[in-house]
């Protein structure tokens, strides 16, 4: 199971899953930002290949080249799915947002900006009722409760 999660697609799936670039199976190129992003995640030549070829893939492959962060066994997929949206929902999702800004600016950014980026993205998040919880739980030993603000 690959599902959209703010833009970036987190996901596995069961042993037995396939994947393939399909586009010029039906004489069409690329959408949604493939072209790059594929590129970015397994090189350009592997991209290409993949793109130009749609040849289909297992979830060991996909895996291993960084496409899904994680293989589940078959028959799995749906549960472990929806515990890790869970997980999400129940997280620091404030922070959340802040990590997939800085995942798209490390795209494009010289180490500067990125420091620079970083810096206003803690700043901003210390001043958040979620961290200043996250602390005080630590400091009392228990798990912290998020509220996304």
């Amino acid at each position: 199971m690959v599902f959209p999660s703010w833009g970036f697609l987190l996901g596995g799936g069961g042993g037995g899953a396939r994947f393939a670039t399909a586009f010029t199976g039906i004489g069409l190129a690329a959408d949604s930002g493939l072209s790059g992003s594929l590129a970015q995640a397994v090189g350009p030549s592997r991209a290409a290949a993949l793109m130009l070829l749609g040849d289909r893939f297992g979830a060991e492959a996909a895996e291993r080249w960084g496409l899904v962060h994680r293989v589940v066994a078959d028959g799995t997929a749906t549960e472990e799915g929806l515990a890790l949206a869970r997980r999400l929902a129940a997280g620091p999702t404030a922070a959340y947002g802040e990590v997939k800004e800085l995942l798209r600016t490390a795209a494009d950014a010289d180490l500067p900006a990125l420091l620079e980026a970083e810096a206003a993205a803690q700043q901003r998040l210390g001043r958040t009722q979620d961290h200043r919880g996250a602390v005080r739980a630590f400091l009392e030993g228990r798990a912290p409760a998020f509220g996304g603000n």
